[in-house]
């Protein structure tokens, strides 16, 4: 009898951090990704809401997207690269 993996295959990082989004902060990631961006990273501040993460394709510009959806390029606080 063959060994067969039981456990399921575990989707892309990027998907699993959607979790944390609402849905029009996913909706705008949609568009984005349209136009190459990637969802880096989401902080998740102690009792307040998921700040989602983005960068574009060249890995050179990072932008927050906000509980509303919109897309902010310079964010309240400092991304390192």
């Amino acid at each position: 009898m063959p060994d067969r993996e039981r456990r399921k295959p575990e989707p892309p990082a990027g998907r699993v951090l959607e979790r944390l989004l609402n849905a029009t902060q996913v909706e705008s990631l949609r568009s984005l990704e349209h136009f190459g961006w990637q969802l880096t990273f989401v902080r998740k501040p102690l009792f307040q809401a998921a700040v989602p993460i983005v960068v574009d394709a060249d890995r050179k510009n990072y932008a927050v997207i906000e509980e509303d959806g919109t897309v902010n390029g310079n964010p309240p606080f400092k991304i390192r690269p």
